[in-house]
């Protein structure tokens, strides 16, 4: 396993390169192997904390492990490490980790795409465990975790008064939760307001898998293991119920949805013509433009869609 290779080889999908459809196309029969986890929460929960330990624990099973950081603010870059994951950066010299950063904005059709199509090369090489980190709980998050098997959602005591917010978002995306610095007061409160939740909002009939809460501190590396075995035993679940294959048949479609998506995009906007629609209506005061589902109409019955 060639860390240089994998780097050089995601870059490319990433720059949505020539290449990019040899390279997934002989990947792709490779995949299937890797546990792709999703660790997700408000900035300062101690996200990477939990991911360095856990590294250290998957490692120490000698299993490979890659991470994948959705870094929001670095579009030019490429995703920078961010200051408070510099702590996951001892693990660069191990030929059993790689660490990749990703800008949330990006040209290949979104970054639930780029993600998933960079966690398919990961899987490919041989990599066990895919973690996906993300910076919150919005909708770039939500739609990075889509792409996880088991999504474990991190809050803190002081999470508390934000949970009628994110109850949505966190309901439809959570198989996990963990209460991290559960030593700060507060912690026992938030844990039995997520019960209470999951109480009153129970899964699916179909699906029959009950979301634990646990309560940790990576500081002092309390309740990891159990976090661990929380994981492993919903990757257990899912093989046993079925659940798995779904998931991975459904992020297959949003693969094939989201590239054409990407594709078509790119052929009408990179078409002059259909540009020189665009501009023509721009230059024409509102009361005499036609609405705009009006001109896509115009646009596609040009392409005979």
């Amino acid at each position: 396993m060639d860390i240089k290779t994998i780097a050089k080889t995601i870059s490319l999908i990433e720059d949505n390169s020539n290449q990019k459809k040899t390279i997934l196309s002989k990947l792709y029969a490779k995949t299937g192997s890797a546990h792709r986890i999703g660790i997700t929460g408000p900035p300062g929960a101690g996200k990477s904390s939990l991911i360095n330990i856990l590294i250290q624990k998957l490692r120490s099973k000698n299993k490979k492990v890659a991470v994948i950081c959705i870094d929001p603010t670095s579009p030019f870059s490429g995703g920078a490490i961010l200051g408070d994951r510099i702590r996951m950066l001892k693990h660069y010299s191990d030929p059993g980790v790689y660490i990749r950063s990703m800008a949330s904005r990006n040209a290949s059709g979104g970054l639930s795409l780029a993600s998933s199509e960079a966690s398919d090369v990961l899987d490919a090489h041989g990599f066990d465990v895919i973690i996906f980190e993300t910076l919150g709980v919005g909708q770039v998050e939500i739609d990075v975790m889509n792409e996880a098997d088991t999504v474990a959602v991190v809050l803190v005591p002081e999470s508390g008064d934000d949970i009628q917010m994110m109850k949505s978002g966190l309901i439809e995306i959570a198989d996990i939760y963990v209460v991290n610095k559960s030593d700060r007061s507060g912690a026992n409160r938030l844990t039995t307001t997520l019960t209470n939740m999951l109480e009153t909002n129970p899964n699916p009939i179909e699906n029959n898998w009950d979301i634990p809460v646990l309560n940790t501190n990576a500081l002092s590396n309390k309740g990891i293991d159990n976090l661990l075995d929380s994981i492993n035993e919903h990757f257990r679940y899912m093989k046993t119920e079925g659940v798995l294959a779904i998931k991975t048949n459904d992020r297959y479609e949003r693969q094939v949805k989201s590239t054409i998506l990407a594709r078509l995009s790119h052929f009408l906007w990179n078409d002059k013509n259909k540009t020189d629609f665009l501009k023509k209506e721009l230059n024409k005061d509102i009361s005499n433009r036609l609405s705009p589902i009006e001109l896509v109409d115009l646009i596609l019955k040009e392409e005979q869609y």
